[in-house]
C-alpha cells in the first residue's frame, strides 16, 4: 500500500503585546491562541513557570494531552474491531520535563493512566492487552523521542 501523507495547519497568533512589544523580559504577555478553519480557538500561553497564564493551556500541556487523546482513540477503534464494547474511558495522564540550567528542557517521560470500563461479557484480558497495540499504533507516540509507558486498568461492568 502506498503511503499517504496527512497535513496540519495551525495558525498559532500572538495576543501579548502590551503595548512595547518584547522591549523587556516582563513587558510582554506570553498568551496568544492557536486556531485551525473555523474551529474554536485554543487559548494558549507558557507553562505558569515561565510567565504564563495558569487559567490558559501550555504547550508541554497540550503535548500531554495529544499523547493521552491519539491512545484512546486507536484503542476504542482497537476494541470496537476485536468486539469488546467500551462504556466509559478516561485518563489520568502525566508528562515530565526537566529543564536545563540554561532554560532548554525537554520530557523525560510520559505515564497514560486510562481507565476503561467494558460491557459485560467483553474480554478483559483482552482489553487489557489493546493497549499494547494501540501505543504501537499511535502517531503522536510513535513521534516522540521518550518513552511514553502505561498503567492502564479495565474494569468489566456487573
Amino acid at each position: 500500500m502506498a503511503h499517504r501523507q496527512h497535513r496540519y495547519a495551525v495558525r498559532l497568533s500572538w495576543t501579548g503585546n502590551l503595548g512595547t512589544g518584547t522591549s523587556a523580559y516582563k513587558a510582554y504577555s506570553r498568551d496568544h491562541e492557536l486556531s485551525a478553519g473555523t474551529k474554536p480557538a485554543i487559548p494558549a500561553t507558557s507553562d505558569p513557570a515561565f510567565r504564563g497564564d495558569p487559567a490558559r493551556w501550555n504547550p508541554e500541556e497540550m503535548l500531554v494531552g495529544a499523547l493521552s487523546s491519539c491512545h484512546q482513540l486507536w484503542y476504542l477503534h482497537l476494541c470496537s474491531v476485536a468486539g469488546i464494547v467500551v462504556t466509559a474511558y478516561s485518563d489520568d495522564a502525566e508528562g515530565v520535563m526537566e529543564e536545563e540550567a540554561d532554560g532548554a528542557g525537554q520530557f523525560t517521560t510520559v505515564v497514560l493512566r486510562p481507565r476503561v470500563t467494558l460491557a459485560q461479557g467483553s474480554d478483559a484480558g483482552k482489553a487489557l492487552a489493546l493497549h499494547h497495540d494501540a501505543a504501537q499504533k499511535c502517531f503522536i507516540a510513535r513521534s516522540v523521542n521518550f518513552p511514553v509507558r502505561h498503567e492502564p486498568a479495565v474494569e468489566v461492568e456487573g
